[in-house]
């Protein structure tokens, strides 16, 4: 008797649109234990697992789903943090659409298996009790060595946790006076929480590591000194925090801020925490009508905090089609669902001032879709004569970031790209200075938080290797 497959996912509970967008609360509520049940016993448990070739960090996702099918999330956990220290954070945050669940055999004919959430309903039983929060492993022998790891977000705190497993002293630097990196500045609490980031933080040092907050490597200490101090290798992991902007007249205006600004504004914990206004006092002036400009995550992010901090319209321009939008489809469709307006082949060339300095329209022109570019997408082509205004009180600028250039420029040796990222060895991190690694944003540009990870488990060996001297790098 053949077994019928269950092509339809378990849907995810969510709070109302109409009554989210007055909040930052999670917009996911999460499964719960029927759910989780039922959605983890659609997997086919593959023998070929290609679920698991298309994980970055390599999680065995079969064996994970299986003892949540079971009931068993203790060893659910146990699994997950084997590959990935932060799974509350990837279940949330991390685009499986086009990596585990690309490759899940259930997408053949339906909806694949929903890995990430069900990578989400395990760390979230793990952080409910903190008597369940504790290293799943025996703590080695310290080795004598120690690591600098500069940066504690991601690929920091990634790297940090795999080298402290192994034995090594590990001292995380972070610039903020919190960790957590793009996690607590860049994404907002409705999306991901920081209470969420700030448990994940507190595994990684329950693990040995330790954190120097308020420390800007580069300028508070340099990596000649860190190496002065006894460490004996130096990770850089500081991400790409430098905003990109157009260039075009007027951008300079009143009114107009880059989405870095606006999202740290928002969302960093202990300092502004313009969300929760006028508890904080240190609101964003965010006027009546709000267009950001820009198709990633970080654009539906700023779209979506404008509609909560009480922008009357919000509308978001991209000059491809809705097709090339790099944005994770659930997000799109959740600013979609908020009342996120989009205006799609549409760039903007110039913004236009009231007597105040301060901006009141964009001039836009349309855009039409010719051969692909470097990028593979279909290139956006202007159309003659096709010039038009967009009224707007209040722009945001969400075109990406690249690295900031402290470290590089004040350590010899450091060898960067003409777009400012650090060479670094594809396979070990490892960059041109010797005994120095990097990894992240800082070495790729913006991209996601798991295939950051993913690069950094690479470079945090190679860093043992080097320590224990079991191999060359």
């Amino acid at each position: 008797m053949t077994t019928k497959l269950n092509l339809n996912r378990v849907a995810i509970p969510k709070q109302n649109p109409l009554l989210r967008v007055l909040n930052f609360q999670e917009v996911a509520l999460g499964y719960t234990e029927e759910q989780a049940i039922a959605e983890a016993s659609r997997c086919l448990q593959c023998p070929k697992r290609p679920c698991v070739d298309a994980c970055p960090v390599g999680i065995d996702i079969p064996e994970f789903l299986k003892e949540v099918r079971e009931g068993n999330l203790a060893e659910a956990v146990r699994i997950l943090k084997a590959k990935n220290s932060l799974p509350a954070i990837c279940g949330r945050v991390c685009p499986q659409e086009t990596q585990c669940e690309a490759k899940c055999s259930l997408a053949k004919k339906g909806a694949p298996t929903a890995i990430g959430r069900l990578e989400r309903y395990v760390a979230d039983w793990e952080l409910a009790d903190i008597a369940r929060r504790r290293p799943q492993f025996t703590a080695p022998e310290p080795s004598g060595k120690s690591v600098a790891v500069v940066g504690a977000g991601p690929a920091g705190l990634t790297v940090a946790a795999d080298l402290a497993k192994l034995g090594h002293r590990v001292v995380i630097f972070e610039a903020l006076h919190v960790a957590g990196g793009v996690l607590v500045y860049g994404i907002p609490e409705f999306r991901l929480p920081k209470t969420i980031v700030q448990a994940e933080v507190e595994y990684v040092q329950s693990l040995g590591v330790e954190l120097a907050l308020n420390c800007v490597v580069g300028k508070t200490l340099s990596i000649d000194e860190l190496n002065q101090d006894g460490f004996q290798a130096v990770f850089l992991g500081t991400g790409a925090g430098l905003p990109m902007f157009l260039n075009i007249p007027g951008e300079n205006l009143s009114g107009i801020y880059s989405a870095n600004e606006f999202l740290t504004r928002v969302n960093l914990v202990n300092l502004m925490k313009a969300y929760l206004f006028p508890d904080h006092l240190t609101p964003v002036n965010v006027g009546e009508r709000v267009v950001v400009i820009g198709g990633g995550n970080v654009a539906m992010d700023s779209a979506r905090c404008a509609l909560r901090l009480g922008a009357y319209e919000v509308r978001v321009v991209y000059r491809r089609s809705q097709a090339e939008m790099p944005a994770r489809r659930e997000e799109v469709e959740n600013a979609e669902e908020e009342g996120v307006i989009f205006q799609f082949l549409t760039n903007p060339v110039r913004f236009l001032a009231d007597d105040q300095a301060q901006v009141k329209a964009m001039e836009c022109v349309e855009m039409e879709l010719g051969e692909p570019d470097a990028s593979g997408r279909p290139r956006p082509i202007p159309k003659p004569n096709s010039e038009f205004l967009i009224e707007t009180d209040t722009v945001i600028v969400a075109l990406g970031t690249t690295p900031n250039p402290l470290i590089p420029a004040t350590t010899q040796g450091l060898e960067t790209t003409r777009k400012g990222t650090v060479v670094a060895d594809k396979e070990t991190g490892l960059t041109t200075r010797p005994a120095v690694w990097a990894g992240g944003d800082l070495t790729t540009g913006a991209a996601t938080v798991i295939s950051a990870m993913g690069a950094d488990k690479h470079a945090a060996a190679s860093i043992n290797a080097y320590l224990t001297n079991e191999a060359a790098t």
